[in-house]
C-alpha cells in the first residue's frame, strides 16, 4: 500500500520525535508497517487510525484514497506526551478551525 504524509503531519511528527531529517519518509515507513501489522482502528467519518509500534501513544490519522493511505496528521496518547495535551488543548482556544 501507498503512504503519503501531509505537511501537517509532518511538523506535528517532528515536534514530538526528535532526531528525524526525513519526517515524511520515517512516517510513510512507520505507518506501513503498523498497518501491515495490524496496528489499525476505524476512526470519525471513515478515518483510519494507525497505531505506532514503536511509541504505543502516537496516532497517525489517516484517509484512505484509492490504492493509498493519506497521513493528515497524528496525536499521542496518555499523559506523558512529548507535547501535553495541555498546550494542544490551549491552541483550540484561538482556532477556529480547531473543533
Amino acid at each position: 500500500m501507498l503512504i503519503a504524509v501531509t505537511d501537517h503531519a509532518a511538523g506535528r511528527f517532528r515536534q514530538r520525535v526528535r532526531g528525524t531529517l526525513e519526517a515524511k519518509t520515517e512516517i510513510a515507513a512507520r505507518v506501513a508497517r503498523a498497518h501491515a501489522a495490524g496496528a489499525t482502528a476505524a476512526g470519525d467519518r471513515g478515518a483510519i487510525l494507525v497505531s505506532d509500534l514503536e511509541r504505543r501513544g502516537l496516532v497517525y490519522i489517516c484517509r484512505p484514497e484509492r490504492d493509498e493511505l493519506v497521513v493528515t496528521t497524528l496525536w499521542e496518547r496518555g499523559e506523558d506526551a512529548a507535547v501535553p495535551k495541555r498546550f494542544t488543548d490551549a491552541l483550540r482556544q484561538d482556532d477556529p478551525h480547531v473543533s
